[in-house]
């Protein structure tokens, strides 16, 4: 894949929201090193950095360098983008620590092998901390009057609720780490979410200026030089209350199993709105379009299956979790209403997803009535009640006399009980 197939890619995949001029012929000029930012203050990263993931995963594949740039030094700051509030400041220790954790899960997406499209991680840290309050005002700070900062979006939007310094100043030193890649890296583009284009595009006033300076110190003029830095942005993925995905929101999906386990995410995406879900499979998969057009069209025919739910499912899990994981939870999400499961391994993933109930050697004793009503909680005169009338099932066998014996254990542990047409619980034995 060619640099101007990378918009193209992008473009049927409707990953671009916003670039800047000529960045396609800067691409048809050759590979393009690029890169984008994340802050380190989590051990993981969650559903919300996917899309930006899947942008330096297509650079990659087109050909292109990607840069991963860890906010170690702009982490201790934050940034105001898309926030009500201010962000808790970190230490150096802990954003070491979660940066370790964020490179394991960038290996899932992105070939670190050697080579002229390896990856380069850097952190900010090492130059911004260097960097003296002199350095600053004196390399960085002239170039930004007050009025090009209010402008903002991302400022305009805290304004009114109040807006420390420190984060006032956030846009200058994301324009500070462009510059430094540019002029230190040879990385041209960068790339970030739609609430990013403005701390971009001051990045990209930044490089416009230094560079003016510098020509005009040795031509004796600057202006008219053609751009040799870009900006690219995709739409923002957006919670299902349409609010930008983020580890500080209510209900945040991260990629580590110890915080979002396996069943969870397989979940997440397996309900997945249909309003958009098309489009998820076109941002957040690496499938061709023939095959993203193929369930697309079998989607829309029959929006009752939930192919598009399934597809992105599955081929996500697989990547964050791997294959076999992934087809657990297929086999999980199919016996989640069925009146059968007999596979133990199933059944110990539904026993943490649906509530399961504990049983010990008194179960031995158990009769069908004494089984119900451990399992839902109900009384006997309803449990009588549901067995008579055909309702109840264990391992997949009718149980319709109260005093029946209970069925042998699956796997020598686990009972699977259906009660009725929606009720499901799973049954293990303690120890």
């Amino acid at each position: 894949m060619s640099g101007t197939a990378l918009l193209d890619e992008l473009g049927w995949r409707r990953l671009i929201h916003l670039r800047s001029e000529g960045l396609g012929q800067r691409l048809a000029a050759g590979p393009i090193s690029a890169y984008i930012g994340f802050d380190a203050s989590a051990t993981s990263l969650h559903v919300g950095h996917l899309l930006q993931v899947f942008l330096l995963t297509h650079l990659q594949r087109a050909g292109g360098r990607p840069v991963v740039l860890i906010g170690g030094g702009t982490g201790m700051i934050g940034d105001p983008s898309g926030k009500s509030s201010e962000r808790v400041l970190l230490d150096a220790a802990a954003i070491e620590r979660n940066s370790a954790a964020l490179r394991s899960q960038l290996e899932r997406f992105l070939d670190f092998s050697p080579g002229p499209t390896q990856p380069r991680m850097v952190n900010n840290l090492e130059w911004l901390g260097r960097m003296t309050m002199i350095d600053y005002l004196r390399d960085i700070g002239k170039f930004f009057t007050v009025p090009y900062m209010l402008a903002k979006d991302s400022v305009q939007a805290r304004l009114s609720a109040g807006m420390s310094f420190t984060e006032f100043s956030y846009q200058t030193l994301q324009a500070a780490d462009f510059l430094h890649l540019h002029q230190h890296e040879g990385v041209d583009l960068q790339m970030g979410g739609a609430d990013q284009w403005g701390n971009i595009t001051a990045g990209l006033e930044l490089i416009r200026r230094v560079e003016n300076r510098a020509a005009e110190s040795d031509e004796g003029e600057g202006e008219g030089h053609e751009p040799t830095a870009f900006g690219l942005c995709s739409p923002l993925l957006l919670n299902r209350a349409g609010v930008k995905m983020g580890k500080s929101e209510k209900g945040a999906v991260f990629l580590d199993a110890e915080l979002t386990s396996p069943y969870d995410f397989y979940q997440y995406w397996i309900n997945d709105d249909d309003e958009v879900v098309l489009d998820h499979l076109r941002w957040l998969t690496t499938m061709s379009r023939d095959e993203v057009e193929t369930i697309e069209t079998e989607h829309l025919a029959t929006p009752e299956q939930r192919l598009a739910q399934k597809a992105i499912a599955y081929d996500l899990t697989a990547r964050i979790h791997g294959s076999e994981e992934a087809a657990r939870q297929v086999a999980v999400a199919g016996a989640a209403f069925a009146t059968e499961v007999d596979d133990p391994a199933v059944l110990a993933v539904l026993y943490d997803a649906v509530g399961g109930f504990e049983f010990g050697s008194e179960a031995e004793s158990w009769t069908a009535l004494d089984l119900a009503v451990a399992a839902a909680g109900s009384s006997r005169g309803e449990a009588r009640r549901l067995i008579g009338q055909g309702g109840f099932r264990v391992n997949g066998q009718q149980l319709t006399d109260p005093d029946a014996p209970t069925p042998a254990l699956i796997g020598e542990r686990y009972w699977w009980v259906a009660m009725g047409k929606k009720r499901r619980f799973v049954g293990r034995r303690s120890g």
